[in-house]
């Protein structure tokens, strides 16, 4: 889907300023703790020679750490442009450019214009999507053998955080929203499409959950 088809605002709140602070976070710190434990679920049967889907992917973080691992390629998907650049430059600092491909894709809208992959990742993704279950589901419908996504915490905490960002993003007179889905429920739309549930949600605020293949 070409960005100025983008319905939920996301070319708006995550823009080039915003992918220049995400690359120089990661090149300062490496990975987060949320992050780490993604790609260690992820490599666990091990990632040689395997391919990579990263929705909603960022600057590409995550599939630079599995295809360091030994992944063969990874591809990204985004409904922004703006991470591009950033992350063509981590790609060619990791000497993984040729390895990397990144689209322009809403993969709830158009999942077979996907192809498959061994391994799905989407993190902090379905809280910026309004219909997560159809989101996950065809996630699901595009993974060979392992998926993990992480969601936000359903506490006090993280309901006043999203109030506040979507009180802030309606002032600016952007369309972003955030979304705080039912963890059940996407497990549930995921288990539909053949996951079967295997790490459960845990940590703060980024819950990770890890799936397999049935």
């Amino acid at each position: 889907m070409a960005e100025c088809c983008d319905s939920r605002g996301c070319a708006e709140e995550f823009d080039a300023a915003f992918a220049e602070r995400m690359a120089a976070r990661y090149r300062r710190r490496g990975l987060t703790r949320a992050e780490r434990r993604l790609v260690d679920f992820l490599a666990a049967d091990g990632v040689r020679g395997a391919t990579v889907l990263e929705i909603g992917g960022g600057v590409g973080e995550i599939g630079l750490e599995l295809l360091r691992r030994g992944a063969e390629r990874c591809t990204t998907l985004e409904l922004s442009s703006a991470y591009d650049e950033q992350a063509a430059r981590l790609a060619a600092d990791a000497g993984v450019a040729d390895r990397v491909r990144r689209r322009i894709v809403d993969l709830a809208a158009e999942p077979e214009a996907v192809e498959r992959a061994d391994l799905v990742v989407l993190h902090r993704v379905v809280c910026c999507y309004p219909d997560a279950g159809r989101l996950l589901s065809a996630a699901a419908g595009r993974c060979r053998r392992r998926l993990a996504f992480t969601h936000p915490s359903r506490d006090p905490a993280s309901r006043v955080v999203s109030a506040i960002e979507n009180t802030l993003a309606g002032a600016r007179g952007i369309r972003y929203r955030s979304f705080l889905h039912t963890p059940s429920a996407m497990l549930r739309a995921l288990e539909e499409g053949g996951m079967r549930p295997v790490l459960p949600g845990r940590g703060w605020p980024w819950r990770v959950q890890g799936l397999v293949a049935a």
